[in-house]
């Protein structure tokens, strides 16, 4: 059984990107919701479930071949 809960990844893009992607997730319904928390910076939060962490990297890395995605870790904001 995995840990339960939701991990949290926030993302930097492109302000014109942020759209795209999350219509690409929402085409995945379950898998993660994705909030803009800062759209001066082109901020982006993915919440995703446990279960679903692979795919939505999987997802990600597939969209790094499109688009420039900068994961922020910790405090980077």
């Amino acid at each position: 059984m995995k840990e339960k809960g939701v991990i949290k990844k926030d993302l930097r893009l492109n302000r014109r990107d942020i759209a795209y992607v999350k219509y690409i997730l929402e085409g995945y319904e379950g898998l993660a919701t994705v909030t803009t928390i800062d759209r001066s910076e082109s901020v982006v939060q993915f919440s995703i479930l446990p279960d679903f962490a692979s795919d939505v990297d999987g997802i990600l890395g597939a969209l790094k071949k499109e688009i420039d995605i900068f994961e922020i870790c910790g405090g980077e904001r």
